[in-house]
């Protein structure tokens, strides 16, 4: 994405007055803009969304003006490393929603509308919800969960997959996995060693055999597991 520049307005600001940063937040750059107190757009950048993008948005803003404010949108998102990047820095994050529908048709979309959207909900008061840095044992607790719900559904994934691979296979092999819970299945399944896949029978013993990666699945949820009870008890 190309950067996007307005001319900065110098003449028509105090360099005394607070000036007010609004970030649209996206995967691969950010767009920023910057409004002072009087409401008058300063200019508006955008950003690659890496530590020294991050950074260069700060020296960007700060030389237009003092900035203690920031309206950021998707602070839980896109927003996440932006945000704990300007709170380290001691500016104050407000989580901006994205505008209304009515809104945008009213005047237009483009990203540096958005940014200066967020940073003129920031100034006129309608954003207020200070942002959360994202580092604390609360996010430590959400990552555990994702793990946990990633790895569950991995070894969700895998039990289906034997299951229809054990639907055709030679009677007398599925037959001895008839009535098998899960983790004993999964166990047997581990444990079998069908030689060259030379014939279906070896081909579809072959294929249940590499189900051991489940078990590794199981292991992780586990242990993803174990890390949310012992943070949750120990924060």
């Amino acid at each position: 994405m190309s950067s996007m520049s307005h001319p900065p307005v110098a003449q028509q600001r105090d360099t005394a007055d607070e000036v007010i940063l609004g970030v649209d937040t996206h995967k691969d750059v950010h767009v920023a803009a910057a409004v002072n107190i009087h409401g008058v757009l300063l200019d508006s950048r955008s950003f690659p969304t890496t530590a020294e993008g991050y950074q260069a948005m700060l020296n960007w803003a700060i030389a237009l003006g003092p900035i203690r404010r920031a309206g950021v949108e998707g602070t839980h998102s896109y927003g996440a490393a932006l945000t704990r990047h300007l709170l380290t820095a001691g500016i104050g994050v407000i989580e901006v929603n994205q505008p209304d529908k009515a809104h945008r048709r009213r005047r237009g979309k483009t990203d540096a509308i958005d940014a200066e959207a967020a940073a003129r909900a920031v100034l006129s008061g309608r954003a207020t919800a200070l942002a959360k840095a994202g580092d604390g044992h609360v996010e430590r607790i959400r990552l555990f969960k994702l793990a946990k719900a990633s790895a569950t559904k991995s070894r969700a994934q895998a039990i289906n997959q034997l299951k229809a691979v054990l639907v055709g296979v030679d009677p007398a092999l599925r037959d001895s996995m008839t009535g098998l819970s899960n983790p004993k299945l999964i166990r047997r399944c581990a444990d079998l060693d069908p030689g060259q896949p030379d014939t279906p029978t070896a081909a579809a013993a072959y294929t249940l055999g590499l189900t051991r990666f489940d078990g590794h699945s199981r292991s992780g949820a586990g242990r993803s597991r174990e890390d949310v009870q012992h943070h949750g008890e120990h924060g």
